[in-house]
């Protein structure tokens, strides 16, 4: 079996794979699962160049379909694009905002006046090679809108100002409209299909031409392509993480704290390899989580067949919710901001967090054995789930949230600890930490995720 493993997974410098020795038979049974279930190993497609001259100081046109048109200056890309106009109160944190994998395919309004004052960080790497300063390794967002883009930057990680790096990435900024406006359309009317035209006027022939994002399995397009494993050469535990669209800052959250991670695609069979791991985690994403017909079901067959501890975020509560046979409703603007407050209905304690949803769970649909978690105070939304006797949760907000709060950060020590005493319990004791085979063959990174315009194949 190995031997056919080894011709299919070539290692780190391109050669055979020697001969699995007898300590390493269950990873050399995993291996081989993950190659007949679709690994491409560490080959990595070539980088499509989305860069385009700078348009600094270009008319620009940002139009909402069916409703008002603003006329502004680009400081971006020359690229005119479409897509799911939405706001964020943030006031911090654009480069994480731009590059969290749940913004994919949505034109991000920014509330805060000033935007760019900080620049751009390098796309620096920590120990765990996973990117210091950004959520993902492109910008997500398919457009930006600002009230005024700093053109000059102060910071000592800055690299580059905001305009270049989104000529870079592809990524068009509209700057000079009154965002103030735009977001009390969206708040009245609800988030809405828009474009961004440069130099250009608004044709209104082209309103045919929008793109509705949420028509589209954005999940497919963001989640890796085949396994990859960020590793802790001190890890006690060994967690899957199903990647709908993962932030870098979850995965370092779990690493961390004493945890190597093997990320699977987002409609792998986790519930077939689920007896190699401690536990598993569903990450969050994009998109509207009835497209995740697999994934849900997945999940649903995991909890069938394994007690393994799992937890869930944002896209991946709203997919566990609906594995156990919930509903999920689409949000009338959604939850995008740094600052709301969710009560936590175990203890009555308010935690102020981070939160980037258009879709939440309907908590009235919850079966008998879960109860209500967390829950909104600014809309009475749900905020997460709780197993009442297995241990299962699930959270709508980021307790790892770049640049914060991190209020609720405890939750990952308790899905830590919930992990620990599941393999504490165990009648036999299994060492399911990655062995240095398993490091050496899988990817190091996400595999085959470049961002694509919308307008290509769903």
């Amino acid at each position: 079996m190995f031997t056919h493993l080894a011709a299919r997974l070539p290692n780190a410098l391109g050669h055979a794979v020697p001969r699995v020795s007898s300590r390493f038979p269950a990873h050399a049974r995993l291996l081989s699962r993950l190659a007949v279930d679709g690994s491409k190993g560490r080959a990595m497609p070539a980088t499509k160049n989305r860069a385009t001259a700078a348009a600094s100081g270009v008319d620009a046109t940002f139009t909402i379909r069916d409703g008002p048109v603003f006329q502004g200056k680009a400081f971006g890309a020359n690229s005119n694009i479409s897509g799911e106009a939405v706001f964020t109160t943030s006031l911090v944190g654009y480069p994480e905002s731009m590059t969290d994998p749940s913004y994919r395919g949505q034109i991000l309004v920014f509330t805060q006046p000033l935007i760019g004052n900080y620049g751009v960080p390098s796309n620096e790497r920590d120990e765990y090679n996973l990117l210091k300063y950004f959520e993902s390794p492109h910008i997500q967002c398919a457009g930006v809108v600002v009230a005024d883009v700093a053109e000059q930057y102060s910071h000592w990680t800055a690299v580059e100002s905001l305009g270049e790096w989104c000529a870079r990435e592809g990524v068009p900024l509209v700057s000079g409209v009154d965002t103030r406006a735009i977001v009390t359309y969206l708040r009245e009317q609800g988030s809405s299909l828009a474009r961004i035209s440069i130099g250009d006027e608004y044709d209104a022939d082209e309103d045919e031409g929008f793109i509705d994002p949420g028509q589209i399995n954005l999940v497919k397009r963001v989640s890796t392509k085949a396994p990859f494993v960020v590793a802790n050469p001190n890890a006690t535990f060994h967690i899957a993480l199903i990647d709908c669209g993962v932030k870098e800052n979850i995965l370092r959250s779990l690493v961390s704290r004493g945890a190597s991670v093997t990320v699977f695609p987002y409609n792998y069979p986790i519930h077939k390899v689920a007896d190699n791991f401690d536990g598993v985690f569903i990450s969050n994403g994009p998109g509207d989580p009835t497209h995740c017909h697999e994934t849900v079901y997945n999940l649903a067959r995991l909890m069938e067949t394994s007690s393994v501890p799992i937890m869930g975020i944002c896209l991946g509560h709203q997919l566990l919710a609906l594995a156990v046979g919930a509903q999920t409703i689409k949000l009338k603007y959604g939850n995008r901001a740094h600052n709301i407050p969710a009560l936590d209905l175990t203890t009555g304690q308010c935690h102020i967090t981070s939160q980037n949803h258009g879709y939440a769970v309907d908590a009235s649909t919850l079966p008998s054995e879960f109860k209500e978690y967390f829950v909104n105070l600014n809309d009475g939304s749900n905020e997460g789930m709780l197993h009442k006797t297995r241990p299962i949760f699930s959270t709508q907000f980021h307790p790892e949230a770049k640049g914060g709060p991190m209020d609720s950060a405890y939750l990952f020590d308790k899905y830590l600890q919930n992990v620990k005493m599941f393999k504490d319990s165990a009648k036999v004791y299994r060492d399911n930490r990655p062995s240095q085979l398993m490091i050496d063959i899988l990817s190091k990174e996400r595999v085959g995720v470049e961002p694509s315009p919308l307008a290509n194949a769903a």
